[in-house]
């Protein structure tokens, strides 16, 4: 068993995320931070490969938050016929060693930051097989280069 702080927030896979972001606003009343759009950034898979992935994501304010990912056909950010519930996301002050013990426990590195051929980098995903969901592990160091992420920013 891993001793994971209570989480974040959760992440839901959206065809469109300014679409996502007002219907979301009209049905639940929420407020988003930025969109942020990226065109290939590096990540590492979980048999070891490095691949570069664009990436478009946002989150909702207040906690814990809702993060929106702009689906990515062929990729880790496609929805499904089940649910589009992407994963659960929990912040780690050690994220070497949380990946290590749910990989441990079967719930396997899936994908994760990398820099150059350091992994996991800021981030890592494990996914639980029987119930088709993933745990986000973000590295806590981040938390206040992230801060913006959860501030409003009105959908226009």
């Amino acid at each position: 068993m891993t001793s994971l702080p209570p989480h974040y927030h959760v992440g839901i896979i959206v065809p469109d995320i300014t679409e996502a972001q007002s219907r979301l606003t009209e049905m639940l009343g929420v407020s988003w931070g930025p969109v942020i759009r990226m065109d290939a950034v590096p990540y590492r898979d979980g048999s070891g490969r490095d691949v570069e992935l664009p990436t478009a994501m946002c989150y909702s304010t207040g906690e814990p938050c809702l993060e929106l990912v702009e689906e990515v056909p062929g990729t880790v950010w496609v929805r499904n016929e089940h649910s589009n519930l992407h994963h659960i996301g929990f912040w780690s002050d050690t994220l070497g060693t949380s990946s290590e013990q749910l990989t441990r426990i079967g719930c396997p590195l899936q994908l994760s930051g990398r820099a150059g051929d350091a992994a996991p980098v800021t981030f890592a995903y494990h996914r639980e097989d029987q119930l088709g969901v993933r745990i986000e592990l973000v590295d806590a160091s981040m938390r206040d280069a992230m801060s913006a992420l959860f501030r409003d920013n009105p959908v226009r």
